[in-house]
């Protein structure tokens, strides 16, 4: 099986859209491969990045190849043997590994009743670069390499504030950058009364707000540059002074667009306490990721309930829409699993396409009648339903956006619509 771009020979997709569909396939492999488990050390898994010649990992292979031979167990080294063999007959049709390198997974994999089958697959179009060369025989493959790359990277800024300290940074995936932490130097209460106490007091709170003021400057100057990725700016502090600095002001108007409530209580205004404060923000975050998607969602639920309705849904009906250029955006779920199959008849020779999901045999000849045994499947022409529909909306550049199932309105489009939705440009029937 191979993980790789749509066909050619279509429109050419936006950026956007690739990188979604290719974060997709690889997630749908990487939940096969996590499922699949050898009967001894016989899986063997390839991963080769881009700079690594595919000649260098090919002659590995036939040492590897050669060293299977010393196995003592026969059925183990006939596993171990035909996967590497496998992997070599594979690896002869690539003249390099790409601009992003290939991951090649191999070997029998049980499959009920102490029975075992040749798996081959290949992610040729990952989502980003492979950056180190692995060789594994193992009882699983090696997927932590691929497993990284579907690490949620969106990005939120981190700003954490008292009258004593500040610090700020960004929250990407997994990790936390701390940009800088500053010192404000204010002064204690003063104790003396009078006029004293007064103009003490008043150079506390300049000294203050020169405090606020240059640590957000500073702040959002760090994030304006990034300000494309980041979904929200999130605040944080031991007091009432993380309210106060945005009630008044100090942000940048475009960083005070992304501020997102509620304003959280950590126990330190330091690199801690941005690290405290993700932790406690990690609902918040979730929620802000799946905005955009119940926006869109909600958008077709509306359309679709007005007077004159400007969506549709249902495979028939969104084909149609598409081959009209009626498709302003087109929504697919994720967890739409059906392939579009393409069958030949060995009797009457017709031909047809049909769409269903993986591992369902196929019916009699729609023209003949003939017997389901009589009848073969193209592999080279099955395409996931996914892919063909985003291909189709190339065409008249109908925008794509895949939902992921974690939100209701997501579980909604999937149950209710059976994944398929469509907004379209017009009201259309």
């Amino acid at each position: 099986m191979r993980v790789s771009g749509p066909l050619a020979g279509g429109e050419p997709l936006s950026d956007d859209i690739e990188m979604q569909q290719r974060r997709l396939r690889l997630k749908n492999a990487i939940t096969d491969l996590q499922g699949m488990r050898g009967m001894g050390t016989e899986l063997v898994t390839v991963i080769i990045p881009p700079d690594k010649q595919i000649s260098d990992v090919r002659g590995q292979l036939s040492q590897e190849l050669g060293q299977a031979q010393n196995i003592k167990s026969k059925s183990t080294k006939k596993h171990v043997t035909d996967a590497i063999e496998s992997a070599i007959s594979t690896l002869n049709r690539y003249g390099n590994a790409g601009e992003n390198g290939i991951a090649l997974f191999v070997g029998h994999v049980i499959v009920g009743n102490n029975k075992t089958r040749l798996m081959n697959i290949v992610v040729d179009s990952p989502p980003e670069q492979i950056q180190s060369f692995r060789y594994r025989c193992d009882s699983t493959f090696e997927i932590s390499q691929l497993e990284e790359m579907l690490i949620d990277k969106t990005s939120y800024g981190l700003f954490v504030i008292d009258r004593g300290e500040c610090a700020y940074g960004i929250a990407s995936g997994r990790r936390i950058h701390c940009q800088e932490e500053m010192r404000s130097n204010i002064m204690g209460k003063h104790r003396q009364g009078g006029q004293s106490a007064q103009r003490f007091e008043r150079l506390i709170e300049e000294a203050a707000h020169k405090f606020f003021k240059k640590s957000t400057e500073l702040a959002c100057e760090y994030w304006l540059q990034y300000l494309d990725d980041i979904q929200g700016i999130i605040i944080g502090g031991p007091g009432a002074t993380k309210d106060y600095v945005v009630k008044h002001g100090y942000f940048h108007h475009e960083i005070a667009k992304k501020i997102r409530e509620p304003y959280f209580d950590v126990g330190y205004s330091n690199e801690s306490g941005l690290r405290e404060l993700v932790q406690r923000a990690g609902s918040l975050m979730d929620r802000i990721a799946l905005d955009g998607e119940r926006e869109i969602v909600d958008r077709f639920l509306m359309e679709l309930n007005g007077i004159a309705p400007k969506a549709t849904y249902g495979e028939v009906l969104i084909r149609q829409a598409l081959d009209a250029g009626a498709v302003d955006t087109l929504l697919l779920s994720e967890d739409l699993k059906k392939m579009t199959n393409t069958y030949t008849c060995n009797l009457c020779k017709h031909e047809w396409k049909k769409t269903e999901s993986p591992g369902v045999s196929p019916s009699s000849c729609p023209s003949c009648d003939a017997s389901s045994d009589r009848i073969s499947l193209k592999k080279d022409e099955t395409i996931s339903l996914i892919d063909e529909l985003t291909l189709l909306a190339a065409h008249t550049s109908a925008k794509v956006t895949l939902i992921s199932g974690d939100s209701e309105e997501g579980q909604t489009l999937l149950t209710a619509f059976g994944g398929l939705g469509a907004i379209l440009r017009y009201s259309w029937s």
